[in-house]
């Protein structure tokens, strides 16, 4: 497990600066040489654990500012508040000399699910992983050759050029290898799917990520994850992106809302 997730974002102390840890991540976490969201901000989520002592985040707000690259990151995290249950801290990763991430989050450990008191929602409608392309060619990002994501063949039309109007992608996620999917894990996965705009006729390149919030609502169990993300709203250059992940037992594990720029193509 030498080149997963896990040792992708391994942090370890700073000894000459309290509170400060230090993370290398590999090449192949990056699209188009930037490397994912999702990975830079589970950097500060495994930092901020370490500082606080509470193993999971609960919920995590990252404010991207810049591209990261493959290569040794600094994160330097401050504890705002440690209380009984959850411990609030902040993180700011840099990498290169600059500042690509800020981060906040409240940490606790995520007990076993009990029995939900209202759920108005349930995991996507879903064909079997093996029934969803691993849409994967030369041209694909190296972040998607590191994780094992399916997308439901109903919502794959922009790869043929035949976009089907609605910027939505359902589909499965884990991670190769066996690797098993911690709540740090989840924050990756809830900004592991390509742009869901590219479903919708619109002059729409790439759509960076300014602001990512994941909240964690309970560990998965073994299994594949099944993934939902819908785009309702794209105005004044900017979009959002909602997110669902589900677990193999039916449990909602975590929650997603991205804010994004429009790159006009």
């Amino acid at each position: 497990m030498s080149d997963g997730l896990a040792a992708a974002t391994a942090i370890v102390p700073d000894p000459t600066a309290p509170g400060t840890f230090v993370g290398d991540v590999p090449a192949g976490w990056d699209i188009a040489g930037n490397t994912n969201g999702g990975v830079l901000l589970a950097l500060a989520a495994r930092s901020l654990a370490l500082a606080t002592g509470r193993p999971d985040p609960v919920s995590i707000t990252g404010h991207f500012t810049a591209p990261g690259r493959p290569g040794p990151h600094t994160i330097a995290t401050s504890i705002v508040k440690s209380g009984r249950r959850f411990a609030t801290g902040t993180a700011t990763v840099q990498n290169d000399g600059r500042t690509v991430l800020t981060a906040i989050a409240t940490l606790g450990t995520l007990e076993p699910t009990p029995a939900p008191l209202h759920v108005d929602g349930g995991p996507p409608e879903l064909p079997d992983p093996d029934d969803c392309p691993r849409t994967l060619s030369d041209a694909s990002p190296p972040f998607l050759g590191r994780i094992d994501l399916r997308i439901h063949p109903d919502d794959l039309g922009w790869t043929r050029g035949a976009p089907t109007g609605v910027p939505r992608l359902r589909g499965w996620f884990r991670l190769l290898d066996g690797e098993a999917v911690d709540p740090v894990a989840l924050v990756v996965a809830a900004d592991a799917f390509p742009p869901t705009v590219f479903n919708a006729s619109l002059p729409i390149g790439w759509t960076p990520t300014l602001e990512l919030t994941v909240h964690l609502r309970a560990r998965p169990v073994p299994g594949w994850l099944a993934c939902a993300v819908t785009t309702r709203f794209v105005t004044g250059d900017l979009l959002e992106v909602d997110g669902e992940i589900w677990d193999a037992g039916g449990t909602l594990v975590a929650q997603s809302r991205q804010l994004a720029l429009v790159a006009r193509v």
